[in-house]
C-alpha cells in the first residue's frame, strides 16, 4: 500500500545503513550518532557501508562502484530500505531507488520517521505531518509507472491530470489544512505568553541537544511525570509546568524538543509555535551531556538552533548533566564569573545530585527581579488571599488574635508594586 509515495512499513525493517566521511564540515555526519538515530527508528541493521569522499556524487551520492555495492548488499540481506547519513537530493534519492530496487532514506527522513512514532499530543501530530509533507513534496517524482500514467475509466479518459499531479493536487491541499490548523495552536499558545507576561512570571526554558536528559531534569524539578527514556528525541512535546522557585518565588518551568547537528529545516519551520516558547522565555537552561565527547560541537549546533528561533539574546546558563558518568568523578558546583554570578552548574538529573544547586543558581540570576516583602490582611479580604496564593510566591502565613492575616511572600517588582496599592492591605513592608 502507498499513500502519497509513502510506502506501509513491517514492523521492523531490515535496514543498510550508508555512511560517507567528508573532509569538510559542512557535509560530515557522527556516525555513532547515526546509530543511535536508526535504533530510535527502530530499524534492525544489517550491515553498515562506509567511504570517504571529498564531496558528495551529483548522481548516487556516492560513486558508481560505491552504489553497486550497496545493491548487492540489499540483494544479500534481503534489505527494506538503505539509510543515508546525510541528506539526499530527491534526484539522488531516486537514481538509488532505481539502482538497489527498494527505498532510500536519507538522515532527514530518519529523522521525520522517528519524529512521526514520538508525537504524542495533537499539536506535535499536526507539526509532524506539516514537516513530513513539506518533505515528500520534493520527492513525489518516483521510479514507479503508475505515478506518469493518466487517470482512464468513463469519464475520465482524454488529457486528464496523471496520477502524479493528482497525488501532488492533493499533497498541496493537506499542507493548506495543516498549516490553518497549526496556525489555530500558535495563536492559543501566543495569548498563554500573553497571560503569563500579564501576570508578570517569568519562564525558564529547557534547551539543549537532543538526549542530554532535559525530561528528567524537567521532572526532578516539577514532580512532573513527563515520559523520559536514554533515547534520541524520547519526548516532543513541550510541557509547562508552575513551580516555586526556591529564594525566587513562582516561575513557568518549560521543557522543549531536543535538538541535533543539522536539525532539518522543515521540523524548525514546523516546531516554531512550539519553539516560540523558547524565544518568549526569561532564562534559558542550556542543558548539555558532561559525559559526551562531542559536548562542545554540540553547543555550538544548539545556539545555532536558538539564533534561529530568534532567541540569541535571552540570557542563558549551562548546566552540565550526567556528571555521574564522568571519569574521574566530579562533585555537583557551581562555577562563577568574574562579577559572582553562575555561569555554569554540574550536576546529575537522573541521581538528584546538585539541583538544589541549580535552584540556588536561579535564585541568584532572578535576585534583581524579586523582591520579598509582607502584608497584612483582614479576615474579609478572602479573595486577596487567594489570589497571592495563586501567584505561587507565598513562603509563610499566620493569624493573628483579630484574624488578620500576615503573609511573607516573594514578588517580582512590577508585582510588588500592584500588590501594595490594594485597598484591603492594613500594613505592607519589603523585607531584607
Amino acid at each position: 500500500m502507498e499513500i502519497f509515495g509513502r510506502l506501509e512499513r513491517k514492523e521492523i525493517d531490515r535496514a543498510v545503513l550508508v555512511h560517507v566521511d567528508f573532509e569538510d564540515e559542512v557535509n560530515r555526519e557522527d556516525l555513532d550518532e547515526f546509530f543511535e538515530l536508526v535504533d530510535s527508528a527502530g530499524a534492525e541493521i544489517t550491515q553498515v557501508l562506509t567511504t570517504k569522499r571529498s564531496s558528495p556524487d551529483s548522481k548516487y551520492f556516492v560513486g558508481s562502484g560505491k552504489a553497486q555495492e550497496i545493491a548487492d548488499a540489499v540483494k544479500l540481506h534481503e534489505a527494506d530500505v538503505v539509510i543515508f547519513n546525510h541528506a539526499l537530493t530527491p534526484a539522488q534519492e531516486r537514481n538509488l531507488e532505481r539502482l538497489v530496487e527498494c527505498r532510500v532514506l536519507d538522515r532527514v527522513g530518519l529523522i521525520l520517521d522517528i519524529f512521526a512514532q514520538r508525537a504524542r499530543s495533537h499539536e506535535g501530530k499536526l507539526q509532524v505531518e506539516l514537516a513530513q509533507l513539506r518533505h515528500m513534496s520534493t520527492r513525489l517524482v518516483r521510479g514507479w509507472s503508475h505515478l506518469e500514467r493518466q487517470k482512464g475509466g468513463i469519464g475520465l479518459r482524454g488529457p486528464g491530470e496523471t496520477q502524479l499531479e493528482s497525488d501532488r493536487r492533493l499533497l498541496q491541499e493537506r499542507i493548506k489544512f495543516l498549516l490553518k490548523r497549526i496556525d489555530k495552536v500558535r495563536q492559543q499558545r501566543a495569548l498563554g505568553r500573553r497571560t503569563r507576561k500579564k501576570s508578570e512570571v517569568p519562564t525558564i526554558t529547557i534547551v539543549g541537544y537532543t538526549n542530554a536528559g532535559k525530561s528528567t531534569l524537567f521532572n526532578q524539578m516539577t514532580t512532573a511525570d513527563v515520559y523520559a527514556e536514554d533515547r534520541l528525541f524520547a519526548t516532543l512535546d513541550a510541557t509547562l509546568r508552575k513551580v516555586h522557585l526556591p529564594g525566587a518565588g513562582g516561575v513557568i518551568l518549560a521543557d522543549t524538543v531536543g535538538f541535533i547537528r543539522h536539525i532539518p529545516h522543515d521540523l524548525v519551520v514546523a516546531f516554531r509555535s512550539t519553539l516560540e516558547e523558547t524565544s518568549e522565555a526569561s532564562l534559558l537552561i542550556h542543558l548539555v551531556d558532561a559525559n559526551d565527547a562531542l559536548r562542545e560541537e554540540k553547543i555550538h549546533e544548539v545556539n545555532k538552533v536558538v539564533a534561529e528561533v530568534g532567541a540569541e539574546d535571552v540570557p542563558n546558563l549551562l548546566v552540565f548533566n550526567k556528571i555521574d558518568l564522568l571519569e574521574p568523578a566530579v562533585e555537583p558546583h557551581i562555577d562563577f564569573n568574574d562579577e559572582g554570578l553562575p555561569e555554569r552548574v554540574w550536576l546529575s538529573a537522573k541521581n538528584n545530585k546538585g539541583i538544589d544547586l541549580l535552584n540556588d543558581a536561579l535564585a541568584a540570576f532572578f535576585k534583581g527581579e524579586f523582591v520579598k516583602a509582607q502584608v497584612v490582611l483582614p479576615p474579609h479580604a478572602g479573595q486577596r488571599r487567594a489570589q497571592l496564593h495563586q501567584l505561587g510566591k507565598v513562603d509563610a502565613e499566620e493569624f493573628n488574635e483579630h484574624g488578620d492575616a500576615l503573609i511573607t511572600m516573594n514578588l517580582t517588582k512590577q508585582q510588588w508594586q500592584k500588590v501594595q496599592n490594594w485597598p484591603e492591605l492594613l500594613d505592607a513592608n519589603l523585607l531584607d
